[in-house]
């Protein structure tokens, strides 16, 4: 059987573990160039040039350099485009469908199940003044009277509601940071038409429209995929509309938000503040306004996933089994475009590149149950 080839784009196997895994397979192996990484110049036909003779494309984030529709059709053979990171704004997924090619993606607990940890650390960060009272202590300050916290849950003892939490985007995010502030009794709004009533309930949340999401909530956390229809889509309108001491929580796409909106919306105090975690450019421009908004603002480096036994290693390895099954003709279970699936099943089902041994074998560890897709 000739040597089946994989371009891997964006390697992040740090480990090397999963690039022998697929060595043991009899995979020849491309690796792509660290400075695709960085905006250094149009790198499509360099990385076309690469994916030629490539039945699988992987890698981990690679936005300045994305896979487009050239790349992937500069082989006719080419089944999937695995991704170990659960985002896929980098890959033209629309391309991929209409080429009949795969997509996947790796949203393990670990990082999907962060990002939530991390959002209700965001929250808890700016809504109970951490870092300012922190400040003021090691300042000398006692008990600043400036540093009040705002009370989160509801109490039955004096009828205080409590606040009200806007999940924009229920997926499996946005659903789990629902379940973890569950236990605090307060009001959960959510907004996402792509998903069915039944999981508004499950989760306990309100189900609402965007507008209402934005007028009656005081804090809104996004967790919607980054695509054509959620780009910059937040902007001017939704921050007028928000309440004065609101807070914006983004640990989603920095382009799901008009970033200089947002700073102007802040600047004139449209809203009380926000926590990000993402941003339009990575990394932030040392001339950006929100370097220089003090603690209205709560920045992070877009790592909010970023825990002990998380990050891209168990992505890079979902992302191996991906393409191990996909050349065995066989539909792995992360497909993010699954419209494309019975013309794959078509074109490739059953038809193997690999002779797998018990060495290689497959493990199922790293799948989703179907409740959670």
């Amino acid at each position: 059987m000739p040597s089946t080839k994989v371009f891997v784009f964006a390697p992040a196997d740090q480990s090397a573990d999963s690039h022998e895994r697929l060595g043991k397979a009899g995979i020849e192996l491309t690796v792509g160039k660290a400075g695709w990484l960085s905006p250094m110049g149009d790198n499509e036909d360099e990385m076309a040039g690469f994916a030629a003779d490539a039945a699988a494309l992987m890698g981990s984030s690679i936005r300045s350099s994305p896979i487009t529709r050239k790349i992937m059709e500069a082989n006719p053979e080419l089944r999937i485009v695995a991704k170990c990171t659960v985002g896929t704004d980098d890959v033209d997924v629309d391309a991929a469908t209409a080429l009949g090619i795969l997509v996947t993606h790796a949203p393990t607990e670990s990082n999907c199940y962060g990002v939530a940890e991390g959002t209700v650390q965001m929250i808890l960060t700016m809504m109970k003044k951490a870092r300012e009272r922190d400040a003021a202590v090691k300042k000398g300050v006692w008990r600043d009277e400036g540093l009040m916290g705002s009370y989160l849950g509801r109490r039955a003892s004096d009828g205080y509601p409590g606040i009200t939490l806007g999940i924009l985007g229920l997926g499996r995010i946005g659903s789990r940071v629902a379940d973890l502030f569950a236990p605090w009794r307060f009001r959960i709004v959510a907004c996402d038409p792509y998903v069915e009533d039944e999981k508004f309930i499950r989760h306990g949340c309100e189900k609402v429209d965007m507008d209402t999401l934005f007028r009656e909530s005081d804090i809104v956390t996004i967790h919607c995929d980054n695509n054509k229809e959620t780009r910059r889509f937040i902007g001017a309108k939704q921050f007028g509309a928000m309440k004065k001491t609101a807070i914006l929580v983004n640990a989603a796409r920095g382009q799901i938000v008009d970033e200089p909106e947002l700073c102007e919306a802040l600047a004139k105090g449209e809203i009380g503040g926000a926590a990000i975690d993402a941003f339009t450019d990575e990394p932030l421009p040392a001339d950006s306004p929100l370097r220089r908004m003090g603690d209205k603002v709560l920045l992070s480096a877009h790592m909010v996933s970023s825990n002990a036994g998380s990050g891209i290693g168990p992505g890079y390895r979902w992302a191996t089994q991906s393409v191990l099954h996909a050349l065995q003709g066989e539909v792995p279970d992360n497909v993010f475009n699954p419209e494309v699936i019975d013309r794959w099943r078509e074109r490739f089902g059953g038809r193997k590149l690999l002779q797998l041994n018990e060495e290689i074998g497959w493990n199922h560890s790293y799948g989703v149950p179907p409740y959670q897709r």
